[in-house]
């Protein structure tokens, strides 16, 4: 049986993969770490990489987990890439995400996002059934202060400009956090959001099936 190791988005964990069905392959998590008082991204994508076993692995990567992914292969260069509803380097990041990084709008952040803008984030991450919004809940209430700071500097403030040699990027075409418009994806659910993975699982499943299959 084939081994995937799975990088959840922003303050997620391995819950968000649980509607996922690819048939003869194990979904391994690599769980977020706490990270050092500015540590760079190079060196908290070294330290995730220990959890890993061989030197050709396959990286799927949600959102944020994406761009992590894309920073571990950097470190692993036979590391094959799966991005899903994520972006491959920093050109590719919202003009807002930039602004907000050069000016560092994200230090002005409370310890957690408060409760009273979840209706926004819902609506951004694409949020439809009360499955959704309960996972979205559990994760907020889950996520450590100190690595939500970090991990939101680190996205805003993302200079990596290297493909992986290997990667596949599946993507949402109603994704508001990482709108298509902006994307050169090599497949595209049409209907699917940045909580596609959740929501519109079995369309995901098919195709990360098809691509597993090839690799």
């Amino acid at each position: 049986m084939r081994s995937i190791y799975c990088i959840s988005g922003l303050g997620a964990d391995q819950r968000i993969f649980s509607h996922l069905e690819i048939p003869n392959v194990r979904l391994l998590h690599l769980p977020w770490l706490i990270p050092a008082a500015d540590e760079p991204i190079e060196a908290y994508a070294l330290r995730m990489k220990a959890g890993i076993e061989g030197d050709n692995p396959v990286l799927l990567g949600l959102s944020f987990g994406g761009m992590m992914a894309v920073e571990i292969a950097r470190h692993c260069p036979g590391a094959r890439v799966i991005l899903l509803s994520s972006i491959p380097d920093r050109q590719s990041l919202p003009w807002w995400m930039r602004l907000c990084g050069r000016l560092r709008l994200n230090r002005l952040m409370p310890g957690k996002p408060g409760k009273g803008m979840g209706w926004l984030e819902n609506y951004y991450l694409g949020v439809e059934t009360e499955e959704d919004a309960g996972l979205v809940r559990a994760f907020k209430e889950k996520s450590d202060p100190r690595y939500l700071h970090w991990a939101i500097d680190r996205i805003l403030n993302w200079r990596n400009e290297i493909k992986p040699g290997t990667f596949f990027h599946v993507h949402g075409g109603r994704d508001r956090i990482f709108p298509l418009r902006r994307l050169r994806p090599t497949h595209v659910v049409p209907d699917g959001g940045h909580f596609m993975v959740n929501n519109r699982a079995e369309a995901v499943s098919r195709i990360l099936t098809d691509i597993i299959t090839a690799l």
